[in-house]
């Protein structure tokens, strides 16, 4: 995890993110949704989606493992962000939707299983995770991050050892950020069964 990287970076992050355009992603997302969802979202970062989400009429639960971030997009959205580490989140059938957008990248390959399956308990039957990660089939520390990286085969095998989530959607997008053209991102939205 890389808590000690986000709490000495959180102004330049929020910064470089904060304004990033997500409509796509978002369109794809809220198709599965309805008015008044509970969303949880999972390492918020700036808390941009968050607040989209809010703005939207869901019900939106935000968590981030850096406690600068947590106090950036509290202030942001308006609400508490709870500092908590995703691997220990212990939501029992609690959420419609979950968001976790750029975030479960930073998770290493050992760990992985675990979050994927609290994030299914945390699920409603019937609930819909979004999750993105580098595009690739590795794991690197780069620039002081460690980054979890997939493509559809990696990840499909991935999700074939957890019983309760099927694959609705998967697809890959170009970094939308400026200066990142060159960088592409598996996008995936699994479905509680």
């Amino acid at each position: 995890m890389n808590k000690e990287y986000y709490n000495n970076n959180a102004k330049s992050f929020v910064e470089n993110t904060l304004n990033v355009d997500m409509t796509n992603l978002y369109d794809r997302f809220e198709k599965h949704l309805k008015k008044g969802d509970k969303i949880l979202d999972l390492g918020c970062g700036s808390g941009r989606d968050s607040l989209y989400f809010k703005n939207q009429g869901y019900s939106v639960e935000a968590i981030d493992y850096s406690e600068e971030l947590a106090k950036s997009a509290s202030k942001l959205i308006g609400q508490e962000v709870l500092v908590k580490d995703m691997r220990e989140i212990s939501y029992v059938s609690e959420f419609d939707a979950i968001w976790a957008c750029a975030s479960i990248l930073h998770i290493n390959r050992m760990d992985i299983h675990v979050i994927i399956k609290n994030c299914a308990r945390a699920l409603k039957n019937g609930g819909v995770f979004y999750l993105s990660f580098k595009y690739g089939n590795k794991e690197e520390i780069k620039n002081g991050r460690f980054f979890n990286f997939y493509d559809e085969v990696s990840f499909k095998e991935l999700i074939s050892t957890i019983d309760n989530l099927e694959i609705i959607e998967l697809f890959t997008t170009v970094d939308v950020r400026p200066k990142r053209e060159h960088e592409h991102w598996l996008n995936i939205i699994l479905k509680k069964i």
